[in-house]
């Protein structure tokens, strides 16, 4: 099934080939260029010192969709709300549920290439698959204005390593993403979110019990005190499911774990900064403690924390570090960036091989300069 071009959009090759030509021009003067898609995700990562903006958005539409294959090939200024509507019409959806981080009044605005560029999974992603897992293959073009195919469009014809997971989470350094295909997967008959009064200790070990049982658990989080969890199968899985685990049902589910996703939550109301901890799911509740942190949500069994307040940037990196994990400053809020950026700094041997990533697929340095790391 391919999508046509909503009216007044530039054809898809007539708008790859003015991407083309945009950055080769700006390679030839080194122009350094912010990539741009529907800007959802501009307040995520370092600010770009950029002398001119590429604009992705009018090259969009659906390239390949069959779905007996449980894959899509889109091209990267594709809406991702239009490619979500499009699976839930046949039944199927993205396993990596991602946020739209669009106002609950408002459409969203997020591309896919977007998606795929800044890695960001939503509350599925510890139980189905992350961006990465579902990223089949990508179009991309270069620092050179060349365009560059890596995997493929179908799960049988991906094999060995895979240079286009390079490109999630790479937040649009080494390319601008033309097409990505993912794989997709079917969505459950049915769903039920089951909330349960606990402390955090508890819910973590209730948690880590729950996850050595083949329980249909798609979704987990921890907040204000009340565990929730969603479970998803057939009307007899969710009934047994529900006499193991307890909990009283929730009225509205599927606003509660979009509004999570989206961070819409009372929890990320207000300036203050928020960090983002990716840590061992076993990891102590007492991990958040050591930082006087009054204020925190967790996800994905216990493997990713929110912190909200004003807090050192030393101190927090250390206690994730010590712990096993990393800590990203999400959203800056009325604060300042860390001068070293708000990605925990690499190490010397990961960031050489960075910088020869960067060499290799942008050698000029013109694309999203200082959006992943302020030297990369």
């Amino acid at each position: 099934m391919n999508a046509s071009p909503s009216r007044g959009e530039i054809p898809g090759t007539d708008a790859e080939q003015a991407l083309a030509d945009q950055v080769r021009v700006a390679a030839a003067d080194g122009t350094r260029l912010a990539v741009r898609g529907g800007g959802s995700k501009v307040f995520y990562g370092n600010l770009v010192a950029a002398d001119a903006e590429l604009d992705c958005t009018a090259h969009s539409g659906v390239v390949a969709y069959e779905p007996t294959e449980l894959a899509i090939t889109v091209r990267g200024g594709t809406r991702l709300a239009d490619v979500e509507a499009l699976l839930a019409a046949h039944g199927q959806q993205l396993p990596f549920e991602p946020p739209h981080f669009a106002p609950s009044d408002a459409a969203s605005r997020a591309s896919i290439g977007g998606t795929v560029a800044a890695g960001l999974s939503g509350p599925r992603r510890p139980y189905a698959a992350s961006v990465r897992d579902a990223l089949l293959g990508v179009r991309l073009l270069n620092g050179r204005g060349q365009v560059l195919d890596f995997g493929g469009r179908v799960m049988k014809n991906v094999a060995g390593y895979d240079v286009s997971r390079l490109m999630v989470g790479a937040m649009g350094v080494l390319g601008v993403l033309l097409e990505v295909s993912l794989k997709v997967i079917p969505r459950a008959p049915g769903s039920l979110t089951l909330v349960r009064e606990e402390p955090l200790p508890r819910a973590l070990e209730l948690l880590r019990r729950w996850s050595r049982r083949a329980l249909p658990i798609t979704a987990s989080a921890w907040v204000d005190g009340r565990l929730y969890l969603r479970i998803d199968g057939g009307e007899e899985a969710l009934a047994e499911t529900h006499r193991l685990v307890e909990g009283l049902p929730l009225e509205t589910p599927d606003a509660f774990w979009r509004d999570l996703r989206d961070q819409r939550l009372g929890f990320f109301a207000g300036d203050a900064p928020l960090w983002r901890l990716s840590l061992p799911p076993a990891t102590a509740a007492d991990v958040s403690d050591a930082l006087g942190v009054g204020t925190l949500l967790v996800e994905w069994g216990g493997a990713l924390r929110w912190l909200r307040g004003e807090l050192p940037v030393a101190d927090v990196r250390e206690i994730a570090g010590a712990a096993g994990g990393h800590a990203t400053l999400f959203r800056v809020g009325t604060g300042a960036r860390p001068a070293d950026g708000v990605l925990t700094p690499l190490a010397p041997v990961p960031l050489r091989l960075h910088r020869k990533l960067k060499d290799a697929f942008d050698p000029i340095g013109i694309l999203n300069p200082g959006r992943l790391y302020p030297d990369v």
